[in-house]
């Protein structure tokens, strides 16, 4: 059989050429789907309350910005690396200082940091901020359940380890958190909220959520609290104003009245005198 023409020595070979081209080109790709990036959300979800959402869109604004930054740093060196290969013996000219290029490159990163700071500023403001609200709930975490009491009402309702008691609150309206441990330290999150704070023992954590939509999301403990802090769950129930209303009403009777004033009695004297009450907790149904 006849030998096959060789290309003549040192011809480009281009199809070997374009099969490197087309590896490199995979390999970030291949990257972002492994990853299990999604978009627009990167990863995360943008919650039910305004704290969340305002904390979402800056996840996405600092995520677009890095796969900006990044795509450009990728092609200035791609371009670098083909531009600039190697071709021979031959030194380029070399040139030491480019002034202008020199001061793009310091300038925009430090107005880029400047700018993500001041993004994050603003939302971390929002998320702390407690404005006035006629919506006041104390809850307290102890081994191994919550209470929540809601100042100004006679509600109470208290639950521990697979009892999972409910938090209603009215939505679109601020609600005004106090947040207190009355053992050791336990964590107050709500996976919807995209929120977490921790209850404190000697502490009170205040702080506000928002809540736009209406529905019952699911809470739990987020720190080891001892052995049942797995079962140690809540729940949040968002409604319209009128039915919470209606919510409220219901604890108008005399039994839920004495219990409400029993149970603020004995939360108080628990947070003041650092010592936790194991009879109330029975007698309580805590």
């Amino acid at each position: 059989m006849p030998t096959p023409a060789l290309p003549p020595q040192g011809a480009p070979d281009r199809s070997r050429r374009w099969r490197r081209v087309r590896r490199a080109a995979a390999l970030p790709l291949a990257a972002l789907v492994l990853s299990g990036c999604t978009v627009p959300g990167f990863g995360a979800s943008a919650g039910v309350t305004e704290s969340s959402k305002s904390a979402f869109h800056l996840w996405q604004g600092f995520s677009i910005s890095a796969v900006i930054v990044g795509a450009l740093v990728v092609a200035l060196m791609v371009y670098a690396m083909l531009r600039y290969r190697r071709k021979g013996d031959h030194i380029p000219v070399q040139h030491q200082y480019h002034l202008p290029l020199e001061v793009i490159y310091t300038v925009v990163p430090i107005l880029i940091v400047f700018g993500l700071f001041a993004a994050t500023l603003v939302v971390e403001n929002k998320a702390t901020a407690n404005p006035q609200t006629n919506v006041v709930v104390n809850v307290n975490a102890f081994q191994w359940g919550w209470q929540f009491l809601y100042p100004g009402t006679n509600a109470l309702v208290y639950g521990q380890t697979t009892q999972s008691p409910t938090m209603e609150i009215p939505v679109n309206t601020n609600v005004h958190i106090n947040l207190t441990s009355t053992d050791v330290i336990h964590g107050f999150y709500v996976h919807a909220f995209n929120f977490s704070r921790y209850a404190l023992p000697g502490v009170v954590n205040q702080f506000t959520i928002r809540a736009q939509s209406t529905g019952t999301f699911f809470g739990q403990c987020t720190q080891l609290c001892g052995l049942y802090h797995s079962l140690m769950f809540f729940q949040v129930k968002v409604v319209s104003a009128s039915d919470y209303a209606k919510w409220v009403a219901t604890f108008n009777n005399p039994s839920a009245i004495a219990a409400a004033a029993a149970a603020l009695k004995t939360t108080n004297a628990e947070l003041a005198s650092g010592v936790a009450s194991k009879t109330t907790y029975t007698k309580y149904g805590r």
